[in-house]
């Protein structure tokens, strides 16, 4: 059963999150990934071992911190299509590799929870195609046609809300907010950014969040900013004014100042510099007092996590 799903505590308290899964899996773990897919680890042996030692630090981390943690279930390139590129049989393997992944993450949960450190399991949905660019294009009726399978799945395990992370359209984000309505979960978009702060086919962060709000009855729960480096979006909203940015509560940023398309071009990890990092998303939040969740994404790992913590410590309660 689900523990959060009624009520978000995440609207109310800050969180931190994890960093980046699969650049974490590849280049530092340097275990092979499937298409970049974290669910290609629950086809090992290994696996659940494997993502119960990831998750380890990040727990000591929160709880030292006393903050909340939210948990990504390794479901993020999941979707059916992406059943024969990862390895799967057929659509049933790949539907019970992401109950087993929630499964596992929810055991976590429960064995690592504290008072003082709530936690919540995602059940986490990336989009049909590259999360780096809107190489699907969708409308918003095909994407809630394709997201539905996960939602579906999601639906009936412990998860506590849909994150939606990495999405590059307003279409793809509204078929997901209206999939998850109508199965009566708690969802977020994260949109991915480029380095002028617009998703990747141009829309503006503004319209984007407007469009999916306006066209869902303002369905999701809160929105994310994902995939990109603080500088390449922080003077955008620190200039931003409306309702809008008020629906903004997290970021989980990358490692890198690099583009995307640079990003995909190099054959090395570009971790950034942790410190750095954490003081930019500190002065964000003190910018946007509403941000309730800070965390990584790309090329981001433990240690990036700890510098947030350590940033932000001390810190007024969020608005």
């Amino acid at each position: 059963m689900s523990k959060y799903r009624d009520t978000l505590p995440q609207m109310e308290r800050f969180f931190l999150t994890e960093g980046g899964m699969e650049t974490v899996m590849i280049f530092r773990e340097g275990i092979e990934l499937a298409s970049f897919a974290a669910i290609d680890l629950m086809r090992r042996p290994d696996g659940a071992d494997i993502i119960t030692r990831y998750f380890k630090p990040y727990f000591d981390i929160a709880k030292s911190a006393g903050a909340g943690f939210i948990l990504d279930t390794p479901t993020w390139r999941a979707s059916p299509d992406w059943t024969e590129a990862i390895g799967f049989a057929d659509r049933a393997a790949l539907a019970e590799a992401n109950k087993r992944g929630t499964a596992l993450i929810a055991e976590l949960r429960e064995a690592n929870e504290t008072a003082h450190s709530p936690m919540l399991v995602a059940a986490t949905i990336g989009p049909r195609g590259d999360g780096y660019a809107p190489d699907t294009a969708m409308s918003a009726a095909q994407s809630e046609a394709y997201h539905s399978w996960q939602v579906d799945i999601f639906a009936d395990t412990p998860a506590d809300f849909i994150s939606a992370l990495t999405m590059t359209t307003a279409n793809e984000a509204i078929g997901i907010a209206r999939a998850a309505k109508a199965r009566g979960l708690p969802v977020a978009i994260s949109f991915t950014v480029e380095t002028d702060a617009s998703l990747p086919d141009g829309t503006s962060l503004e319209c984007a969040i407007n469009k999916t709000d306006n066209e869902t009855g303002g369905a999701p729960a809160y929105y994310m900013i994902n995939c990109a480096h603080p500088t390449h979006f922080a003077s955008i909203l620190g200039k931003a004014s409306g309702d809008w940015t008020k629906r903004i509560r997290g970021v989980r940023a990358n490692a890198s100042k690099r583009s995307h398309a640079e990003l995909d071009c190099a054959c090395d990890l570009d971790d950034g510099n942790p410190s750095e990092l954490g003081c930019e998303l500190a002065d964000l939040r003190r910018k946007l007092p509403q941000l309730t969740i800070l965390g990584g994404c790309c090329g981001t790992d433990d240690r990036h996590i700890a510098e947030i913590a350590k940033a932000v410590k001390g810190m007024p309660k969020a608005a």
